[in-house]
């Protein structure tokens, strides 16, 4: 493989549900993946879908230093409710000098001990996408994305007293403490928003802002 440390390589470990998503939709986009499990039937079942997968115990350093795991300078820890070999594992990486490493939690202790260690993020899939189901079942929003400090985008449609109204002319940011960033018109693609742009009955709007803010602009649609 090409010098992995500079390029766009990949590396996946762990090959169930998450980890296999990943690692394919990383190879979709153009990315050099080497995708390795210790699970006989998983690695034979990715053979055929994923360039290089390979079957090795993920907590053995010397194991990932023969596979040329070193040589890499992303790696994603996808590994689920084995939390012994999450962390091992995330351990290991860090050891071998891979400076940038994502880590599945299965739960907020978990995800604390995994940053101790060394893991760069630490993402909790199961409960980020409860949380963002909740948002979108209780409020009005279509779409919702959370960021880390409070701050959210989402997408909604026009409250019923600005349609018609040009975004300039509306006040929403100093009324509502948002900002309209996309307007999505029926049959088109998203295009960002101007002063100029005029708010539909059908249009959809990507609104961003502290997350309480958004949501209660949204509740308005």
């Amino acid at each position: 493989m090409a010098d992995r440390k500079q390029g766009n390589g990949m590396l996946v470990l762990g090959l169930g549900r998450f980890g296999g998503a990943i690692a394919e939709t990383l190879a979709d986009l153009g990315h050099e993946v080497l995708a390795v499990d210790n699970d006989h039937r998983l690695v034979q079942a990715y053979a055929g879908r994923l360039t290089h997968v390979v079957e090795a115990d993920t907590t053995d350093a010397e194991a990932l230093r023969q596979i040329g795991a070193d040589e890499f300078s992303c790696a994603v820890v996808a590994i689920g409710t084995n939390i012994e070999a999450s962390i091992l594992t995330t351990s290991v990486l860090v050891d071998l000098g891979i400076p940038t490493i994502w880590a599945k939690a299965i739960s907020k202790p978990h995800g604390r001990i995994l940053e101790r260690v060394g893991a760069t993020r630490v993402v909790l899939p199961e409960h980020e996408m409860g949380e963002r189901v909740a948002h979108l079942v209780s409020g009005r929003a279509l779409n919702y994305i959370e960021f880390e400090d409070g701050f959210a985008l989402l997408e909604t449609k026009p409250p019923a007293k600005y349609v018609g109204k040009r975004l300039g002319d509306a006040g929403i940011r100093s009324e509502h403490g948002v900002t309209v960033v996309s307007i999505k018109r029926h049959g088109e693609d998203f295009a960002h928003a101007t002063a100029d742009s005029v708010m539909g009955a059908d249009d959809l709007l990507i609104v961003a802002g502290k997350t309480e803010l958004a949501e209660r602009f949204a509740a308005l649609s």
